[in-house]
């Protein structure tokens, strides 16, 4: 039977697989970014050690995602789009770290479903409000379902800044490449307003344009 991977039980989200996400992004990708490529993380001290937010961030890379869960240090589900789980490789690995399938184009109920069983498991949802990667510093085509979810599951969104990442800024030895994490931004009951916020709030940290 072909596995729905839009739909994701939360026993799924589990002490070995949380272990196995820690040691692929900190011990394998932040270890070896922080070695050749001098990455650095401000802000770690605006992470909450507990409960349930949405880890949303600027998206300018493949990495972003190893990278981020390195730089907050929890475990954080990321959505992905359902395309990448076509290629068996990337769907294997997207599997075992414990990402989840979304069709950009129609939110399934199993990927809303999976999204609210994601809260009971001490795991973080992880969202790229941007959908593709940005590299020219704008802020924009930022869709609101993250900060819908938010109203939803009444949690806050954490904002996190990727910058130094370009082809150009990526020199070994030599890059600034740099994670900042910004202060949550409370839930409310406008997503158009929580949208704004951590708009605003990327392109102070990221010193981009909205």
């Amino acid at each position: 039977m072909k596995k729905n991977y839009q739909k994701r039980s939360s026993k799924e989200y589990n002490f070995l697989r949380g272990i196995f996400q820690r040691i692929t992004c900190s011990l394998v990708y932040g270890t070896y970014y922080r070695l050749v490529y001098n990455l650095k993380v401000e802000g770690r001290e605006n992470v909450p050690k507990k409960g349930f937010f949405i880890v949303a961030s600027n998206h300018v890379s493949a990495i972003d995602p190893f990278l981020v869960i390195d730089a907050i240090q929890r475990n954080v589900a990321y959505m992905a789009k359902v395309e990448l789980f076509q290629n068996k490789i990337a769907r294997f690995f997207l599997d075992i770290l414990g990402a989840f399938a979304v069709d950009r184009a129609k939110l399934s109920v199993s990927t809303i479903k999976t999204v609210i069983g994601l809260k009971q498991t001490g795991w973080c949802l992880g969202i790229f409000p941007q959908g593709t990667r940005e590299k020219d510093g704008h802020i924009e085509n930022v869709n609101k379902g993250f900060a819908s979810f938010a109203k939803t599951l009444k949690c806050d969104i954490l904002p996190v800044a990727i910058t130094g990442m370009t082809k150009d800024e990526r020199k070994p030895f030599r890059g600034k490449m740099k994670i900042i994490i910004g202060k949550p931004i409370p839930y409310n009951d406008n997503p158009e307003e929580m949208m704004k916020h951590w708009s605003q709030t990327i392109a102070e940290l990221s010193k981009g344009r909205v």
